[in-house]
């Protein structure tokens, strides 16, 4: 009775795993999570996104042009430290000053001063506060001793009346430039006057021009003497 209860479950796992095995062969892989999700296609930027991004482009080149200002307008304050710095004590001093003997023809509208080419005096007229001065100080302190170069940018618009209106659709610009020498212990009071060349005869545009007016004196002797006119190269 052992033998055949044996024989009976030998021959029923005969049939199941067989059928078993056949079942797990048949049944299908499961898909790959790589196969089964295919990759989104990426969305396009909207118009608003477009205007953000160039914004955002733009702002960066600004703080990028302003670093690049800064480092510049560094490097010109330490040039004009080199330059117009000098020694107290061997140096020279230079005053330098603006004068206005235009006519009534002409209205002045900006001025610009340097000296060895840094930038010492800029202003623009502002309701006649340039115009109606007739004389200022643009610079006053030491130099190095040796030659300097003044340079100026005078901007000027006609001015008239009645029949004469019509001059108010001109402008003239006068550029010049003049060097002098600054020797120890002395003071260069230079006058750097705008006035009309030629008198009525002269063209309109030909009259404005720059001359120079030099005063040198040592530091300490007392002003008096008339200062000497010297006109610059201008054009």
């Amino acid at each position: 009775m052992i033998v055949v209860r044996y024989l009976r479950m030998a021959g029923l796992l005969c049939v199941v795993v067989p059928g078993l095995a056949l079942a797990q062969g048949a049944s299908p892989a499961a898909p790959s999570p790589a196969a089964s999700s295919a990759d989104p296609a990426k969305p396009s930027l909207t118009a608003e996104e477009a205007n953000e991004l160039k914004v955002r482009t733009l702002e960066e080149r600004v703080s990028d042009l302003k670093e690049k200002i800064f480092r510049t307008k560094a490097r010109l304050m330490n040039l004009q430290e080199m330059v117009i710095g000098g020694d107290i004590t061997t140096g020279s001093k230079a005053v330098l000053v603006h004068r206005n003997e235009m006519g009534s023809s002409f209205y002045l509208e900006s001025v610009a001063y340097a000296l060895d080419g840094a930038p010492i005096y800029t202003k623009v007229d502002v309701e006649g506060d340039l115009e109606k001065r007739e004389e200022f100080e643009i610079f006053n302190g030491r130099i190095v001793p040796g030659n300097h170069q003044i340079s100026v940018l005078l901007t000027y618009h006609g001015h008239g009346h009645g029949l004469f209106s019509y001059l108010e659709g001109y402008k003239f610009k006068v550029q010049s430039s003049y060097t002098f020498n600054a020797e120890p212990g002395k003071v260069n009071t230079i006058k750097v006057v705008g006035f009309e060349r030629g008198g009525i005869t002269a063209e309109l545009k030909d009259r404005p021009a720059v001359r120079y007016d030099v005063d040198v004196q040592r530091e300490e002797a007392r002003r008096g003497t008339a200062p000497a006119a010297a006109e610059g190269t201008g054009r």
